[in-house]
This record gives C-alpha cells, sequence and structure tokens, in this order.
C-alpha cells in the first residue's frame, strides 16, 4: 500500500554549486552544512523534528522570543490551539467556552500590551476585575489557571520568554475569606417534593433519567449516553461502562452499578439494535404527538392526519445532550410551578412554589443517602470518585461491597 503523501519527509539534498546539503521546507531553502557530513545529517535531523513539531511549518526568528507579539495575537494563536485541543468525540467541549470567557477581561486591559512585559501585577488587575464584575471565587480561579495556562503554551511554543510564565505562577489563587470576592452556593440536593412536581410534565424519557441518577448516581453526561451495548446484563447486578465520561482523558475506568430498581426503569427503553440510545428526543416527540392525536376531541380530517413537513429545518436528536436535559428539566419545572400556583389560587408572577433545580443536583441526592446508610468511603467508590490520598487498595476493599448494598439501594 502507498504512503500517503503527508508521511514523506522533505528529502536529504546536494546543492552541487555550493557543495552544501540543502532541504527544502515551506519552499525555503534550510542549508545544513557540507554535504554527507555527519554534522549536516545531524543538523538535517533537528530542522526535521522542530518542524514536525511545530506542525509542519517553519519556526519564526525568534527575535528575542517575539518581543513585539501583544497579548491579542496571542489569545489568537492560543486560541487556534484551543480548537483543534479541546475537542472530543469531533465536538467542540466545554473547556473552548470557558477559555473564551477568561480572556475576555484580559484582552480586554491588556490587549495592545506586549506578551512579554505581561507580570504579576497586571493578572492581579485582570483577577480584580473579574472581581469588580461579581463573579464567584472558584470561578476567577479557574480564569486566572487558564491565562496561565495559555502563557505556558506560549513559552512550549517558543512565544515568550520563560520567565514570564515563571512570573504568573506567583499569583496565589484567591482563598476562601480572605478577600471581598463572592463565594458561590454550594450544590445541594434536590427535595424530593421538587423533584416529583416534574413528573406530569416531563416525558417518560426525561422523567427514567431523572430516575437512574437518583437511583446510580450518574452524571447527567453518562445518564444521557445510555445504551444497551454499554450494560452488561449478566449478572443480577448490571455494570454500565459509559462510552464516554468526564475522567476517561485521565486514563480512569468508569463503571456503575446499577441495581434492581434501576434495572426495572431500563427495561422498558431497551431497543434491538444495541447501539441505539436508549433515551431519545425523538421518540419522546414522536410519543408527544400521538398522545395529543388520541386526545382530540373532534375528528381529525383526512388532510390533517399527516401534517409533518418532508423536509423540516429542524429534528429531533436521537440522543439528550446535557443541555437539552437540563432544559427539559426546567420547562417541567415551570409547568410545574405555573399548575401549584394555580391549585393556591396565587399569582403567576409570585414567588416560586416549585423553583427550577438542574440534573448535576440529582448526584448530590444519591451522594447524600448512600453516605448517610453506608459511610462516605462506599459513597466515593459507588460516585466514581478518585483521590491521590486514597489508594487504589483502599478502594478495592470498598468495593467488596458494593454488589452488597446496591442489591438493597439500587
Amino acid at each position: 500500500m502507498p504512503k500517503l503523501a503527508v508521511d514523506k519527509l522533505p528529502a536529504y539534498r546536494q546543492h552541487k554549486a555550493r557543495g552544501l546539503a540543502v532541504v527544502t521546507l515551506n519552499g525555503k531553502d534550510i542549508y545544513l552544512g557540507p554535504y554527507g557530513t555527519s554534522a549536516s545529517q545531524a543538523e538535517y535531523d533537528r530542522v526535521i523534528s522542530e518542524w514536525i513539531a511545530n506542525g509542519r511549518r517553519l519556526l519564526e526568528p525568534r527575535d528575542d522570543l517575539k518581543p513585539d507579539l501583544t497579548i491579542t495575537e496571542l489569545i489568537a494563536a492560543y486560541w487556534r490551539h484551543a480548537q483543534s485541543y479541546y475537542v472530543k468525540d469531533g465536538s467542540p467541549t466545554s473547556e473552548q467556552v470557558w477559555i473564551k470567557l477568561a480572556m475576555r477581561p484580559l484582552r480586554r486591559l491588556y490587549g495592545s500590551t506586549p506578551a512579554s512585559s505581561f507580570g504579576p501585577l497586571a493578572l492581579k488587575a485582570v483577577r480584580q476585575a473579574m472581581i469588580d464584575h461579581g463573579d464567584c471565587r472558584a470561578t476567577i480561579n479557574g480564569y486566572i489557571t487558564r491565562i496561565k495556562r495559555m502563557f505556558k503554551w506560549a513559552v512550549e511554543n517558543e512565544l515568550v520568554r520563560p520567565d514570564v510564565h515563571h512570573g504568573l505562577q506567583a499569583v496565589a489563587g484567591l482563598r476562601r475569606g480572605r478577600s471581598e470576592v463572592r463565594e458561590a452556593a454550594s450544590v445541594q440536593p434536590v427535595p424530593d417534593e421538587f423533584a416529583d412536581a416534574v413528573h406530569p410534565h416531563v416525558s417518560r424519557q426525561v422523567w427514567a433519567m431523572i430516575e437512574i441518577q437518583r437511583l446510580a448516581g450518574l452524571r447527567p453526561g453518562e445518564v444521557v449516553l445510555m445504551r444497551a451495548s454499554d450494560i452488561d446484563m449478566t449478572g443480577s447486578i448490571w455494570h454500565f461502562r459509559p462510552e464516554s465520561h468526564k475522567t476517561e482523558h485521565h486514563g480512569h475506568n468508569r463503571v456503575v452499578e446499577l441495581g434492581p430498581r434501576a434495572q426495572q426503569v431500563i427495561r422498558s427503553f431497551l431497543k434491538p439494535e444495541l447501539d441505539a440510545f436508549l433515551f431519545s428526543p425523538a421518540e419522546a416527540e414522536a410519543e408527544r404527538a400521538a398522545e395529543r392525536r388520541q386526545r382530540r376531541q373532534t375528528p381529525v380530517q383526512p388532510s390533517q392526519r399527516n401534517r409533518r413537513k418532508r423536509n423540516p429545518s429542524r429534528r429531533p436528536d436521537e440522543r439528550y445532550t446535557v443541555a437539552s436535559y437540563r432544559r427539559a428539566i426546567q420547562r417541567g419545572c415551570d409547568k410545574a410551578d405555573r399548575e401549584a400556583k394555580k391549585a393556591e389560587g396565587l399569582p403567576s408572577d409570585g414567588e416560586q412554589l416549585v423553583p427550577r433545580w438542574h440534573p448535576h443536583q440529582l448526584r448530590h441526592n444519591f451522594a447524600t443517602r448512600i453516605r448517610k446508610e453506608h459511610g462516605l468511603e462506599v459513597a466515593r467508590v459507588l460516585l466514581g470518585h478518585r483521590s491521590m490520598a486514597v489508594t487504589e487498595v483502599y478502594a478495592e476493599m470498598d468495593r467488596s461491597r458494593v454488589a452488597e448494598i446496591v442489591a438493597r439501594t439500587g
């Protein structure tokens, strides 16, 4: 099978008129020294290695590492890197969004400033602007970490001097109670009455995902991806191995135990196609339309029996995303709130009787229940948490109790 052209390396050649070795990169001749010598061969290897490491592009002259490079230009270069690096399954990850948000105050305050002169005091000024904007401490610390990471990338690619990044590392993260920065409210479990209130106002697919999260502690990003092919159903306790999960890029395996109650929820959504997603917005929409037709009291005219467009501009997806799952829950909360106010005879614009909540809180419901009934160690194992302070032996000792506990609680 012939090799692709992209795999071929530019040739080590002889410039006969000058007796030198030469290689052509991006249309430019690079002279390597006397042809046929070990020194020119070593220089060829070095030049080619740098060219490949730079994405098959020539390294630009350093000029003391581009002292005229501005912060705006650095952000643009880093953004090109982020668009190709922070991608998962062909789609941009949420990290791209966080990078954009982190760079906005930096560009607004220091866009025209040379990157080589950006120091710790400038970074603290950017941080203060974030505080004044009202961002919470954890968010600000995340933004500052991303700015530092950009300068680290710039050092790696020889765009700024190493001492620039080294100086920024001296800026410590904001500590709780040590500044006027706002603290974010901690995520709390959803009270059961608020979770149950949305049941009549969401599709059976959304309600099934809510139930599975409460019973098994899945992350929202895991429950929306459930497929029969990812579930081992051979034993009394099923084992779900998500195809994609939060910590997979760290090399961690994720196994979720599913007990009898969770299995009962899942059974009604199993499909002949093992790779099909269990919970489909397209199916939910089809069921909703069929229910509306069934509830219709007036006869349906022949011309109105199928009013679907042949080529609609927008079709329901085959699976939920975390965002669409969250929106479905929030719409259910709003409908439940309106119904509760109507039953109480209260104005619709009054204080919410059923407040909005999000699916991430359901994982806290599970964690709180398991920790209360079986202890912190078992909760950590069931949730798939890992810590440098917890050894693999410790985790295995906990897992020996998992099957017994899941059989009773899941």
